[in-house]
């Protein structure tokens, strides 16, 4: 019993470290009923097989802390608390989860927070957590279908998906699914479906995914075939299809440091005082969404096409006002 009770006691005291908490040797031994002896015992075990172990646990090693007068684990694989306020600012900026979901994997962040940064990091979110709004979705649990989906690509295995589309109209739809990719609120599919003969690729906002259907049908993709995630991030901008554009045009406004952000493939190729000529290569029909929201600080040069969709539209927005 005695060797028991020794052997739980170990795994508990790892495990609070695991979770970031400080050890005090005479908390533990007031409330496992032990001597601090044998509990100074119990953290030197750990100790050693963390010394044993270096290679495989990222050099973790437990450490005291003279302020609080207690032991913590240290690892330098392990993020840090400033790397976990980050991710947690980014998670609730993105807007992209339920609330719930939301709070549920922020909980399981701040449990592997130093015990010391805990209240620090609570009081810096309290009030973005209490006023966080997220993005209107049709679907069940949007991270359920995030990982459905992923397996499927990794399965490369048919699906049929019930979807609401823009007009809030219902489309079942088999695809095959190829990428998953995140951007401006929204988790998007990318996937291939058929048209006459060909294969064409298509963005299906996954939060509008009622129900995916799994088949015993398999497809696979050339290499050189293959969807570059990264290279299409960098090239699109609102998700919108279309076609690959070398695009020029002039910016005058406060920041084009804003503009080329929101453009990765892009850059200034002429300076006149404040105003620039910035050439870009997009994909997709967004891009003009993206220059008209620029309102006057923009004029699209090459190609003529585009300069000639901005003029229209800006001729049909100009008519609402008459």
């Amino acid at each position: 019993m005695e060797l028991q009770d020794k052997k739980y006691r170990i795994l508990d005291i790892f495990f609070r470290l695991l979770k970031g908490e400080f050890v005090s040797v005479r908390q533990l031994a007031d409330e496992y009923s032990v001597s601090g002896k044998t509990v100074s015992r119990d953290i030197n075990e750990i100790r050693a097989y963390l010394s044993e172990n270096e290679y495989r646990n990222g050099n973790a090693q437990i450490e005291y802390s003279h302020r609080e007068k207690a032991y913590y684990l240290s690892m330098d694989d392990f993020l840090s608390s400033k790397e976990l306020l980050v991710l947690i600012e980014i998670l609730i900026s993105s807007r992209a989860l339920p609330k719930n979901s939301m709070e549920e994997i922020i909980d399981k962040l701040e449990g592997f927070t130093l015990t010391k940064d805990k209240k620090l990091i609570q009081d810096l979110i309290l009030k973005e957590k209490h006023h966080y709004k997220p993005v209107g979705n049709d679907c069940k649990n949007i991270i359920d279908n995030i990982w459905s989906v992923s397996r499927a690509i990794q399965n490369q295995q048919v699906i049929t998906i019930s979807y609401y589309k823009m007009d809030r109209t219902i489309i079942n739809r088999k695809v095959r699914p190829l990428s998953i990719v995140f951007s401006d609120y929204y988790f998007y599919l990318i996937a291939s479906h058929k048209v006459g003969e060909e294969y064409v690729n298509r963005f299906y906002r996954i939060d509008r995914i009622t129900d995916i259907i799994k088949h015993k049908e398999n497809f696979s993709v050339e290499y050189s075939e293959r969807l570059d995630e990264g290279k299409l991030k960098n090239e699109i901008q609102y998700m919108w299809p279309g076609r690959n554009m070398d695009i020029l045009f002039e910016f005058s406004g406060p920041s084009v440091q804003a503009v080329l952000d929101k453009i990765p493939q892009s850059e200034i190729v002429k300076r006149d005082g404040n105003k620039y000529t910035i050439k870009a290569k997009v994909y997709g029909d967004g891009i003009k969404m993206f220059l008209l929201s620029q309102g006057s600080w923009v004029k699209v040069l090459e190609p003529v096409e585009l300069g000639e969709k901005m003029k229209s539209e800006i001729a049909k927005m100009a008519k609402l006002y008459d």
